[in-house]
């Protein structure tokens, strides 16, 4: 890709990905052919925002992590209704982070870098 096909990328998504992640995704398009660019840019990111609301409204039930692919956790948390309210105050520190992780990741696979 080029250049500024990969700023406008990082200019549009950049409340998605942690400011940590842009170099790696620079590189990570710099080596992606063209063709990709349609794949790359119907993927849906979770935005880390909304994911904290999420966790706040249900993060006792572990919705949080279900909808980051994070079933088995999801289940746990589910049924110690938050690790008794603990766990779901440690996710509300940590949810934006975990969200901008797994974003990076869907990018890495979207691209078949995983």
């Amino acid at each position: 890709m080029n250049e500024n096909t990969i700023s406008s990328f990082l200019m549009q998504n950049s409340k998605f990905f942690a400011p940590t992640h842009q170099a790696e995704i620079k590189q990570l398009l710099a080596n992606v052919d063209e063709s990709k660019l349609p794949a790359i840019q119907a993927v849906s990111f979770k935005d880390p925002m909304m994911m904290l609301i999420i966790a706040f409204v249900a993060g006792s039930l572990g919705v949080d992590r279900f909808m980051l692919g994070q079933v088995g956790l999801g289940v746990a948390k589910l049924l110690t209704v938050g690790g008794c309210g603990i766990w779901s105050l440690v996710d509300l520190f940590t949810v934006q982070q975990r969200t901008k992780d797994f974003n990076l990741n869907l990018l890495k696979e979207t691209l078949g870098q995983i």
